[in-house]
């Protein structure tokens, strides 16, 4: 039976995007739901281009539970996190142990955490004079971005280059291969 994938996102969407893409045409894995805190949020743009059904619910309704019960009525078997910026509640990380993955833009422990997001970690690599940066993919817990790592991929920082250019890089990381890991991790499900 295919493993049902629930993908939360808040923003533009590509890495989402991304994913539904790559499971297209995998009889294991179906790509059930996108999740969105955001209305206007292009996530759900490209989700219904997609064909994949999109919900848009508060951060008030992901704390009281409402968004666990969705999950549990669509009944999701796995959760990706594609630049979704609100902490995961603790009930629904102890609902799915081990079955949430996030992909961060930097090589974690460094440059995560509240706050650490997009061009914001980007602006910090290039501020700090970094020679490398990269993605880290990793599962979560009730902390911002300190659950146990599944993979990291690194990329240079050049003396010359701007936060926009470390972005561009980290971008090609992550579309390289958030969607394999991914599947790497849902083929060691039970």
């Amino acid at each position: 039976m295919a493993k049902q994938v629930a993908i939360f996102a808040s923003g533009s969407g590509s890495n989402a995007e991304n994913i539904i893409k790559h499971f297209e045409n995998n009889p294991d894995v179906n790509i059930k739901l996108v999740l969105c805190n955001k209305k206007d949020a292009y996530v759900l743009t490209r989700a219904k281009n997609l064909g994949i059904p999109s919900i848009v619910f508060s951060k008030k309704e992901m704390e009281e539970g409402e968004v666990l019960t969705i999950l549990r009525k669509e009944q999701i078997d796995f959760i990706v996190l594609a630049g979704f910026l609100l902490k995961v509640p603790a009930e629904l990380v102890a609902a799915y142990p081990d079955r949430i993955v996030n992909i961060h833009p930097a090589l974690l422990p460094n440059y995560g955490g509240k706050g650490m997001y997009g061009m914001k970690v980007h602006e910090a690599v290039v501020a700090a004079g970094e020679r490398e940066s990269g993605i880290t993919i990793h599962y979560v817990n009730e902390f911002f971005d300190s659950g146990t790592i599944i993979f990291q991929a690194r990329c240079e920082v050049l003396p010359t280059d701007t936060p926009e250019d470390v972005a561009q890089k980290v971008h090609k990381l992550e579309y390289a291969h958030f969607p394999q890991v991914i599947e790497s991790v849902l083929n060691k499900l039970a």
